[in-house]
């Protein structure tokens, strides 16, 4: 398991992150996303730990705050070294029937890390991220809001989650003209065949050296293996009950084609072969993964072991590569000259005879 640092910070994050989603079940959509109580979370925390992630990352409304209050009861019944863990969590989602329990003001910030902390039963947040973008609230009283708890102690790095890249650099333009803590990560959707976050969000991660971790790796189970042109999954499974995220199924469906074939010389799952592809990219910090089941986190944690080669990315890419939009067909056209006198100029001197 190797470990990367969380953008332009000194904070190293496993490759693979525990997801949390499937903890605690519910009412709605979390009924369909999973169930587990106390001890098979457990179980899967401790899976986690032995196999080095040291990363995980749940949210105040996942499970109407089950998730949370499952773990951090897991971290203290399997007796975790609070250094050994870095804890991510997230606020903006509805918590209560009021007007302002929801949202990025200052009043549904500092109102919900303090709910965050009682339930994980931690003194501090490490990476605590703003879940969604509030129209409703000036940026510079969020970026005021998330600052305030850096430097109160209650966080240590904060981040964003589902915001366009515009918003981000106007949220860090803030938090450099002030002096205050600004995002340190992206939390995205993003799979070999959902690519749509390289067209912006990328080229900005890149840019202004933020990380990026990456939620629903597996398109919601569609990369699972168990879906494709002629397979549509067992009653009741994931993708069948919940439909989600949003997916363009005719490329996921050739995705899954190239990944078959690749699989089965590598002699692993089409999921492991997915998410494999997510390790390759250089701008990807760290991959969520979520299970309800220790033999399915097995099978994702295998994927770290999976080697791509140079013709395997180049077949993937070529596959699932995004349709020509402008700018970006203007943007590659206009600047291939002067990327060619960059690689020039960077191009080692020949030896001297």
């Amino acid at each position: 398991m190797r470990h990367h640092p969380l953008g332009r910070t000194g904070l190293f994050v496993s490759e693979l992150c525990l997801g949390t989603m499937t903890f605690g079940g519910g009412e709605g959509i979390w009924s369909k996303i999973g169930a587990l109580q106390q001890a098979d979370a457990e179980r899967l925390l401790g899976q986690a730990f032995d196999a080095g992630i040291n990363f995980v990352d749940t949210a105040d409304v996942y499970s109407g705050g089950l998730s949370e209050q499952i773990t951090g009861q897991a971290l203290k019944n399997l007796k975790v070294p609070r250094d050994n863990v870095v804890v991510a969590t997230k606020v903006f989602g509805e918590t209560g029937t009021g007007p302002n329990a929801r949202g990025t003001s200052r009043h549904h910030i500092l109102d919900g890390v303090k709910a965050s902390l009682k339930r994980l039963q931690l003194d501090h947040i490490d990476l605590y991220q703003v879940h969604g973008f509030d129209p409703a609230t000036p940026l510079e009283e969020t970026v005021r809001a998330l600052d305030q708890l850096v430097r109160h102690g209650h966080v240590r790095y904060v981040g964003v989650s589902n915001w366009a890249a515009w918003q981000i650099v106007k949220a860090l333009g803030i938090a450099e003209r002030l002096g205050l803590s600004r995002f340190e990560s992206l939390q995205a959707y993003y799979t070999v065949a959902g690519r749509d976050l390289e067209r912006e969000l990328i080229p900005m991660l890149r840019s202004e050296g933020l990380g990026l971790m990456v939620w629903s790796p597996l398109a919601g189970g569609l990369l699972s293996g168990k879906y494709g042109r002629e397979q549509q999954g067992e009653e009741g499974s994931r993708r069948t009950s919940f439909d989600f995220p949003p997916v363009n199924k005719e490329r996921a469906y050739d995705c899954i084609d190239a990944m078959r074939p690749i699989a089965q010389a590598h002699g692993v799952s089409v999921a492991q072969v997915a998410l494999a592809w997510l390790l390759h990219q250089p701008q990807v910090t760290s991959v969520i993964v979520g299970a309800k089941r220790a033999e399915q986190l097995a099978d994702n944690l295998a994927a770290t072991q999976v080697a791509l080669s140079a013709a395997e990315l180049q077949q993937l890419d070529e596959t699932s590569r995004l349709p020509a939009e402008y700018p970006g067909w203007m943007l590659e056209r206009q600047g291939e000259h002067r990327r060619k006198q960059i690689a020039e100029a960077q191009r080692p001197r020949a030896d001297s005879a």
